[in-house]
């Protein structure tokens, strides 16, 4: 069920665990609109999805996880999103866990937490073969961090930061921080940044190769969709076999490697995307990809 507004098409009913129906004014939008843990539209190839809980720096609670997991679904069977791009609402991209939720013993625990709230989100990021943007809009910080990084792409602004926070209240880093960290940065950076949860600014980020690029804080956001609305016009399906091969390089021999992009390369040179592009270059004109 949608709603739609000259812009964007929204979800009237986000997910299930968000239960409100969308108003029909435009005041109770708003408050609709503030009273869900998740966002999402789509617009022009680009599935767009706002943690949203700006109160609390967007920290993940059980819904919001719930939430997460569905859009991420739901942009993965939609052949008209080519291209995903995650953000928060407010000042923060996303402190990590609300540890009200964490802390209460009536409610779910940490096992139960990282099984079903982060490590499918991860799993999700890697295993959907479309690209996947992070734009840190402000601080990451926790598991906050980590799903940033797990992405295929981060942008940040220049004022965002990166905490490993988890040393500070005795807990590890998770949501795959392990695994992403020290080979982004080396093991030297990843170990000191986890232990002392020292903050990192964008800027310093980027120079030691934990993230991609930074902006301006007034030019992020035209700045990180365009990158977006970019991707979105590529070949969907040779970026996503080219995620595949990245995703195997962590574990493959070389040879194994080696053979793998072979068979690889056979694919992508069988799809429709292939062939415009070789038809736009003899063509000369701009190759107009179908994401297929």
């Amino acid at each position: 069920m949608l709603y739609k507004s000259n812009k964007i098409t929204c979800r009237r009913l986000v997910c299930k665990y968000n239960t409100v129906i969308m108003p029909k004014s435009v005041l109770e939008q708003y408050f609709y609109l503030m009273s869900v843990s998740v966002l999402f539209h789509k617009d022009n190839g680009v599935g767009y999805i706002t943690l949203n809980r700006p109160d609390k720096y967007n920290s993940f609670n059980r819904e919001m996880s719930m939430c997460l997991q569905e859009y991420l679904d739901d942009c993965e069977k939609d052949d008209e999103i080519r291209c995903i791009y995650i953000t928060g609402a407010g000042k923060g991209f996303c402190a990590g866990q609300d540890l009200a939720e964490a802390s209460d013993p009536s409610n779910v625990d940490f096992e139960k937490i990282v099984r079903e709230h982060y490590n499918p989100v991860i799993r999700r990021f890697r295993n959907i073969e479309k690209p996947i943007i992070a734009a840190v809009n402000g601080v990451a910080a926790g598991a906050g961090a980590n799903i940033a990084l797990a992405c295929d792409i981060v942008l940040a602004t220049a004022s965002a930061s990166f905490i490993q926070a988890f040393s500070k209240i005795g807990l590890i880093p998770d949501s795959a921080g392990t695994f992403f960290l020290p080979r982004l940065i080396g093991m030297q950076r990843a170990a000191a940044l986890m232990m002392t949860g020292d903050k990192v600014m964008a800027g310093e980020a980027a120079a030691m190769g934990m993230i991609y690029k930074y902006y301006p804080d007034e030019s992020f956001e035209a700045e990180s969709k365009k990158m977006a609305q970019y991707l979105a016009q590529m070949p969907t399906r040779g970026i996503g076999l080219t995620k595949r091969l990245l995703n195997h390089s962590y574990n493959n021999t070389l040879e194994e490697q080696l053979e793998m992009e072979k068979d690889i390369q056979v694919q992508a040179g069988q799809t429709g995307d292939f062939k415009e592009g070789v038809l736009s270059f003899l063509e000369k004109r701009k190759p107009v990809f179908k994401g297929k």
